[in-house]
């Protein structure tokens, strides 16, 4: 099931270029995990413009699907680099230098220290820009932004993820935290589908997760030589059946997957304070003060994107 994928890189001596610079006072990270509202910029410096992106070098870029690019970045700032932490879940602001900016998940685990790794859908003027970027091209970044998934509720419950076309990117930065601290929680387990297999992102990963979680794949129509599920999402976990019983339902896709899917988990009994998904709504500033993102009195770039969906019953029906 794994597939090649066409990446470029840029060469070790060149991952970051400025060069290495007198030792500044850094503020050090909290021991503890923050509140799930982390606000924007955690990193930053006290004082700094909260509008004026880091500079970051492309690292790597993998081709993905013909709509979707995954790009490895680095902070050109080495001190900004190394102090750079997030939560799973949380985004940022990608900028392409003339082109503008766009919101994305940061989905590589925390513990991944040698990169941050954004996944892009070429959707408009942005991600179009974003697309023809190069290993060794200059983007601006302003991260992270946001809440973050609530993962230290979940321990000791089992975990299912289902995971819709490039949905699968915020999931795969949670999953593969839990990964990372798998003995604190119950059974991982996955349900990952798009509409063919040349939809679905991350495929040199897919054996590598059906190995480890038990992953169930599937594809909305036959497509010859493809070896697992043939059904909408919603149908195949509809047959998986998970039990609802201390276990949490995580969920990330299309708004119309979404919205089925929902209704699927509702079937099988999981509650509303079980099942968490993240809000796609646009960002502007990603700081709480532009408004584009608002949603009754909650901003999706402070309060979200992960919502609880009892947390979502209380917006007003705007979605």
């Amino acid at each position: 099931m794994s597939s090649a994928k066409k990446t470029t890189k840029v060469p070790a001596k060149s991952a970051s270029r400025v060069p290495a610079k007198k030792k500044t006072h850094v503020p050090t990270a909290q021991a503890e995990v923050p509140a799930r509202t982390a606000g924007a910029r955690a990193n930053a410096l006290p004082g700094a413009n909260p509008y004026l992106p880091d500079v970051a070098t492309v690292l790597e870029r993998i081709q993905e699907t013909a709509q979707v690019v995954t790009l490895r970045l680095v902070l050109d700032d080495p001190a900004k680099m190394k102090q750079f932490t997030f939560e799973p879940g949380q985004v940022g602001q990608l900028s392409v230098f003339g082109a503008g900016e766009a919101t994305f998940v940061i989905n590589s685990p925390p513990s991944q220290r040698n990169y941050l790794q954004m996944s892009v859908m070429k959707a408009g003027e942005v991600t179009s820009a974003i697309h023809k970027l190069a290993a060794g091209d200059k983007v601006g970044l302003r991260a992270p932004l946001g809440n973050f998934f609530p993962y230290a509720q979940w321990k000791g419950k089992d975990v299912f993820f289902v995971g819709g076309g490039i949905g699968m990117a915020p999931i795969r930065t949670i999953m593969l935290h839990l990964l990372d601290n798998r003995r604190e929680y119950g059974t991982i387990s996955l349900l990952y589908g798009a509409r063919s297999p040349k939809d679905m992102a991350y495929s040199y990963e897919l054996d590598t997760w059906s190995k480890d979680l038990g992953a169930t794949l599937t594809i909305d129509a036959p497509f010859e030589g493809w070896q697992h599920r043939v059904g909408l999402i919603p149908n195949v976990l509809l047959e998986l059946a998970p039990k609802p019983k201390n276990c949490v339902a995580v969920l990330c896709g299309p708004p119309i997957m979404i919205k089925f899917t929902l209704q699927a988990l509702q079937k099988l009994g999981f509650p509303d304070e079980q099942i968490v998904t993240t809000l796609e709504k646009r960002m502007k500033c990603g700081i709480g003060i532009c408004g584009r993102c608002n949603i009754g009195h909650k901003y999706v770039c402070v309060d979200g994107p992960v919502f609880s969906l009892a947390e979502l019953k209380e917006l007003p029906d705007e979605l």
